[in-house]
């Protein structure tokens, strides 16, 4: 496999680094070029620790975001494609993995975890490989039984085998992330699929954390609930092709409720506001918006709380943070994540620096101050 090192200046709006840091990051990339260029073979060497997160994977190209990002293609056979995956290395080439799945509104383009939840810059300097899959909106990260019929994302939805077979292949040969030593977190539909990818592939997953998820999708009214947001989400998009009718054993596997025992031993972190809206929320600008997002979050606080139970009985060790006010939406979603970090960190013995901002797990109390415009960006 042939590797380059990257020379690109990190974006400056993203992270404070520079002067002595940056003639760290450049001196190491000569020092490694140089002896790349003095070995007569066409096997590049392994990268040192230190320049890990400089060096440009097969198949990826740096993204706009920042440079220790890249924006790489990973085949999918299952789904017949390419699949964008957005990849930020391990600090220090470890070989721990955490993977970040997006909302219902997922962009086909960047993930919601970059620009609107900055979960790269919260990890930068972290020994964990910051792994963000790309599009997929009201698909929820699960194979689908039928083709999709939505207007955006993978006709041929496949993405349980993906996440769990294909991409941890090309993770462990381009970025030497182990199959055994990784975290998921996701946010609304994807704290959803965390949850469910954890329950089925213990093997794969060390550590879950579900965000606004619906952790029990099976409750009566539920099935209609998702049918009505997918299509809102994606237009044509139909519930009943990902799982079947509502009596499919397939919408029994994907609630994380009925199979609370597989998660015995498993570090769990799991929120969800109580859909209350802030000062920070304009009813007035936005009616519309906040009604949904006040809904939306009162739902998945009353799934996440049953699932809460149900997974401290069956021998979890649980995490709660439920703010006393919060709608759906990323400034919640982020200042979550960084409650979540310490205990994604310890379950993946990742270490790494203190967290730049937030504060520690299981914080219970208000979401903090952002603007309005942030409260509803066109993600979800």
């Amino acid at each position: 496999m042939h590797l380059r090192h990257l020379g690109k200046r990190r974006n400056s709006s993203h992270s404070p680094r520079t002067g002595s840091a940056l003639k760290k990051r450049v001196g190491a990339a000569v020092v490694a070029a140089a002896s790349v260029l003095g070995v007569g073979t066409a096997v590049a060497p392994v990268a040192s620790a230190q320049d890990n997160r400089t060096i440009l994977r097969a198949g990826c190209s740096i993204s706009d975001y920042e440079s220790w990002l890249q924006d790489c293609n990973v085949r999918s056979e299952a789904m017949g494609q390419d699949i964008k995956v957005q990849i930020k290395p391990a600090a220090q080439g470890g070989d721990a993995g955490l993977y970040l799945l997006d909302g219902m509104r997922a962009n086909d383009d960047w993930s919601g975890w970059t620009k609107l939840g900055h979960g790269v810059d919260l990890f930068a300097d972290d020994n964990v490989t910051v792994v963000m899959p790309v599009g997929g909106a009201a698909q929820f990260y699960t194979d689908w039984q039928q083709p999709f019929s939505g207007s955006n994302g993978p006709k041929n939805p496949k993405w349980e085998t993906f996440l769990t077979q294909e991409l941890p292949a090309y993770l462990k040969q381009n970025f030497q992330v182990s199959p055994a030593n990784n975290a998921v977190a996701g946010i609304s539909m994807g704290g959803t699929a965390a949850m469910n990818l954890a329950a089925w592939h213990r093997n794969q997953f060390k550590q879950a954390t579900s965000i606004s998820g619906y952790l029990n999708p099976t409750w009566p009214g539920m099935y209609t609930g998702l049918q009505i947001a997918m299509n809102d989400t994606s237009p044509g998009a139909r519930v009943g092709d990902m799982w079947g009718s509502p009596i499919d054993p397939a919408r029994f596997r994907n609630d994380p409720m009925w199979h609370a025992p597989n998660f015995a031993g498993m570090p769990l972190y799991l929120s969800a506001a109580t859909g209350i809206p802030t000062t920070r929320e304009d009813f007035i600008q936005d009616p519309l918006g906040v009604t949904v997002g006040v809904n939306l979050e009162w739902m998945s606080h009353n799934s996440t709380t049953r699932f809460e139970v149900a997974s401290r009985l069956a021998g979890a060790s649980v995490t709660t943070s439920y703010p006393l006010t919060g709608v759906h939406n990323w400034p919640y979603w982020r200042t979550e994540l960084q409650r979540a970090r310490p205990q994604i960190l310890s379950a993946l013995d990742a270490g790494g620096a203190p967290a730049p901002f937030g504060c520690a797990t299981g914080c219970l109390g208000f979401s903090g101050p952002v603007s309005i415009g942030e409260a509803f960006a066109p993600q979800s």
